[in-house]
């Protein structure tokens, strides 16, 4: 792809971020405003922190006088989903130079969950491709949040159930990602452990415990006959359409010349 070519579908691949940044942006940037910041400071906190979940649970914080302590260890524990996350990616990251600087800053729920939806673009491009989604949803993300906290210094605005729609992005992706794939044992552990975790733990704790069961389910599944019938099905009939393939004999001239020597002598002969 061109240059042109690619900053296109990086916008294109960008507008669910988009869909759910315009809502979830201003709402910060209202609430922002309601707890009597100005809008540079959601400008700042989005530059450099640009973490959605903390930044509102910071405005929560600062307002009640919570210690650096707890706030350092709550951004800790709900970042933590983000180590899994860049698993996924840390082949890519490496292969992106100095890119990965901020690939890495800017890997967020939204930005992960369209980045793994890139896997049938060729490798530079997907890497330009993921690049170019993250300058997008960075700066939806910030003009929104700085938006919404002019917006809510100027009109009152009613901010109950804005944020779901964080969650139904969450659920169409999903819904993409299954019907593309024909194996969805992965989707099934991960629903599955999620509302066991979810059960036992609480909303407020479940999300690590999760992560760390369904990441152990699955690499024990991959490292056992288990995930390994699908390689040997995939060998058994690569054999077969090798041994299916027709095989065509090249004949040489000296060859040709000897067998029609040998032939016109055996005519002779009779």
């Amino acid at each position: 792809m061109t240059k042109k070519q690619l900053i296109r579908h990086s916008f294109i691949k960008s507008l669910p971020v988009l869909c759910s940044y315009l809502f979830l942006g201003m709402a910060y940037g209202m609430m922002m405003a309601e707890a009597g910041y100005q809008w540079y400071y959601s400008l700042f906190s989005c530059l450099f922190l640009y973490s959605g979940t903390c930044q509102f649970l910071l405005i929560t914080f600062f307002s009640s006088g919570a210690s650096l302590l707890t706030v350092a260890l709550t951004v800790l524990l709900v970042n933590s989903r983000q180590s899994f996350y860049s698993l996924t990616f840390l082949k890519d990251f490496n292969a992106m130079g100095k890119r990965k600087l901020y690939m890495i800053h800017s890997m967020t729920d939204e930005t992960y969950a369209v980045n793994t939806t890139l896997d049938y673009m060729p490798e530079d491009d997907k890497h330009s491709t993921m690049f170019g989604v993250a300058l997008f949803s960075h700066f939806y993300w910030t003009f929104f949040s700085v938006l919404g906290s002019v917006i809510g210094q100027l009109l009152p605005f009613q901010l109950e159930g804005v944020d779901f729609c964080m969650t139904a992005l969450f659920v169409i992706i999903f819904i993409d990602k299954w019907e593309q794939t024909d194996k969805h044992s992965p989707a099934l552990i991960g629903l599955g452990v999620g509302v066991l975790c979810l059960l036992i733990f609480g909303q407020n704790s479940f999300m690590l415990p999760a992560l760390l069961l369904s990441t152990a389910l699955l690499l024990l599944i991959t490292n056992t006959n288990f995930g390994k019938k699908d390689k040997d099905a995939e060998d058994e009939n690569t054999e077969n359409k090798t041994d299916d393939k027709k095989i065509e004999v090249v004949t040489s001239p000296e060859d040709i010349i000897n067998d029609t020597d040998t032939g016109a002598k055996e005519e002779h002969k009779i």
